[in-house]
């Protein structure tokens, strides 16, 4: 169900997503106030996924079952198409929103910047060296495939890159927080604007 934003209630999109190689449930409230159940079967996922939902300060409820005895991929990819859908469900026709957003989050060594434009034209573009090839249970170069499967459904233009950084967990962290971050602020609701904030009329 798409909500207006310019109005008082909550901003809320829904995604289910199934495949012969995973099932992933999404629900989101951009209004939220930061509270996560996550079960993705992929604890370091999970993980990011809560730091996500708590500094963005939307509430976020996340199932997925995947043929993780492959691999993490399929599980990891279709997460970030179903959290896609369900934000670009969730912003409706985007009217009243501040469109941009961006936000520079440091993790002791760490230090990652995050830029979005809610433009409705998807574009990644993801520079995040790791000295690490894997995180936990899952392959380094998968949170990538993530992010360029929730820029590509959920329409936006996402500059994601490490300024520095030794720690992995540390770099990948500090990337989620500011992505979070800048989130929070592009989807937030600007009290002097009362239209689609795009000379076009539409995004």
């Amino acid at each position: 169900m798409r909500r207006p934003v310019s109005g008082r209630g909550h901003r809320r999109g829904t995604c289910e997503h199934r495949t012969t190689e995973t099932q992933v449930s999404v629900t989101m409230d951009l209004d939220g106030k930061g509270r996560a159940k996550v079960q993705t079967g992929i604890g370091f996922m999970d993980h990011m996924l809560s730091i996500l939902a708590r500094h963005a300060l939307i509430d976020l409820n996340v199932r997925c079952t995947g043929d993780l005895q492959v691999d993490a991929h399929h599980s990891v990819e279709d997460l970030g198409i179903a959290m896609g859908e369900a934000l670009k469900q969730a912003l409706g026709e985007k009217r009243g929103i501040r469109r941009f957003g961006s936000f520079l989050a440091p993790l002791d060594e760490a230090l990652a910047r995050a830029v979005i434009d809610l433009s409705g034209r998807p574009f990644l573009v993801y520079r995040i060296p790791l000295r690490r090839q894997r995180i936990g249970e899952m392959d380094s170069e998968l949170f990538e495939d993530f992010f360029n499967a929730l820029v590509d459904r959920g329409r936006l233009n996402l500059h994601l890159d490490l300024l520095r950084g030794r720690n992995s967990h540390h770099c990948i962290e500090a990337a989620f927080k500011a992505f979070a971050r800048a989130l929070r602020e592009a989807v937030s609701r600007d009290q002097r604007e009362r239209g689609v904030p795009s000379t076009k009329g539409s995004l």
